[in-house]
């Protein structure tokens, strides 16, 4: 099974965060409530994030501490393994918060190890 580039990593981390605060924007936490299928995209962004921050190289996450890698990772541990027990409230204020910062972190990242993103 072949490593998956950071790069790569980066930029599906990049989309799924970007596909997540644009869905975000078109609805209202409510929604969250209203339309599971639509919560549970939002939560697959997440649960993306957290795996490719997951795979990443040890070497590219001790370059860039600016990013909190063991609490994405946890997030995405919390989102799948007690998927029984998702705080949406908690959910949505990742999305409104804590991504839109992390979206222009992952620019950074990739710019200055010589990528760029792809928009979703």
């Amino acid at each position: 099974m072949s490593r998956r580039d950071d790069s790569v990593l980066l930029n599906d981390m990049f989309v799924a965060a970007k596909q997540a605060t644009k869905a975000a924007a078109a609805k209202g936490q409510g929604d969250l409530y209203e339309d599971p299928v639509w919560a549970l995209g939002l939560v697959k962004c997440i649960e993306i994030i957290g795996e490719a921050s997951s795979r990443l190289s040890a070497q590219l996450r001790e370059k860039h501490p600016e990013v909190s890698w063991p609490a994405i990772m946890s997030m995405r541990n919390r989102m799948v393994h007690a998927y029984s027990d998702i705080k949406y409230e908690v959910v949505w204020s990742t999305i409104t918060q804590e991504l839109p910062p992390f979206v222009q972190a992952i620019e950074k990242i990739l710019s200055a190890e010589g990528g760029s993103p792809t928009d979703a």
